[in-house]
């Protein structure tokens, strides 16, 4: 039998599988067409989720693994901080490892487990990185400039100051009143540059951003590959950033910061070293549903959702306590 896991980071929610399991291991269109079933609101398990975490044996020095993310869409993330989060906290169980690094596509990140956040909401520590703010990144084209930062951009929404970073997803942030936070334009401006466009050819994150108090942000976020979800813990390590640097009077790098989200929250530290930028990103690591399912039946073209058993977690609860406390 294989475990399944549904999990969730400030509520952008995955489908958690451990190839390590698999006398056969699903090959890569196996993994796509998982994701793209298993991840359906409507028709896929627990109502769906944002993507499929892959998790695999890395032979890298000091990782206890390897994560893949493959989102609803059957693409393929370069990274997820909010899905980091809850592989590192299945690694450090399995391992029984409190600190460690975990190999994603473009890099090996530090993971950390920290202390529970509330009687059974488990909070883990990790790196977003590597930072860039250069075009070929993202990338991004036709706009005038070789780096993105807190400069206006007619070509995206009039008045608005954009900056463009990679963390190392793509991510364009902009810092807007409550009026447009409340507008439309964020979900027209994420569906806009996430199909064919003269400015992001790949697609492109977009985050709009609120500052609350001098310590706290409120982002929300349209993914590329998925649309609006919970959270996004890139967006939210992305704003962070563009915070310390667009607001240098708060003096916010090592300062730790509050990131509210649709789903919850999290805590941010924004570090600055002599030639690059990197973030800390600390939030809940939650396990929803433990799913065990025959080998066989994953290896299907057309999933029998029957024949998965589902058990039930009093995580969520617990973190729904907490978030409202």
């Amino acid at each position: 039998m294989i475990q399944l896991q549904k999990v969730h980071g400030s509520q952008n929610k995955f489908f958690l599988l451990d190839q390590t399991q698999f006398q056969t291991p699903l090959s890569r269109g196996e993994l796509v067409n998982l994701a793209q079933q298993i991840t359906k609101p409507e028709s896929g398990l627990l109502n769906g989720a944002d993507g499929l975490l892959v998790v695999s044996n890395s032979d890298h020095a000091q990782t206890l693994g390897k994560m893949e993310v493959v989102n609803a869409d059957g693409s393929f993330a370069s990274m997820c901080g909010n899905g980091l989060r809850t592989v590192g906290r299945y690694l450090a169980q399995k391992y029984h490892k409190e600190a460690f690094k975990v190999e994603t596509i473009q890099s090996d990140l530090r993971v950390s487990c920290q202390p529970d956040w509330a009687p059974k909401v488990k909070a883990v520590s990790v790196e977003i990185s590597p930072v860039s703010f250069a075009a070929a990144a993202l990338p991004f084209t036709n706009l005038g400039y070789s780096e993105l930062i807190n400069q206006e951009v007619p070509e995206l929404a009039p008045k608005l100051k954009f900056s463009a970073v990679a963390v190392p997803n793509p991510h364009l942030i902009s810092f807007v009143s409550d009026d447009i936070f409340k507008s439309d334009l964020l979900a027209k401006l994420g569906a806009k540059l996430n199909q064919k466009n003269p400015f992001f050819p790949d697609g492109v994150n977009v985050s709009f951003a609120q500052v609350l108090s001098a310590h706290h942000l409120f982002v929300r976020t349209f993914e590329r590959g998925v649309g609006f979800t919970n959270a996004c813990g890139t967006g939210m390590s992305a704003a962070s950033l563009v915070y310390a640097l667009t607001y240098p009077q708060e003096h916010l790098f090592g300062q730790l910061l509050t990131i509210s989200n649709p789903g919850g929250f999290v805590q941010t530290k924004v570090h600055r070293t002599a030639h690059s930028y990197w973030i800390e990103l600390i939030g809940n690591a939650t396990i929803t549903h433990c799913i065990d399912v025959a080998e066989s039946e994953l290896h299907k073209k057309q999933l029998d959702f029957s024949n998965f058993k589902i058990t039930s977690t009093t995580e969520n609860e617990a973190y729904q306590n907490k978030y409202k406390s």
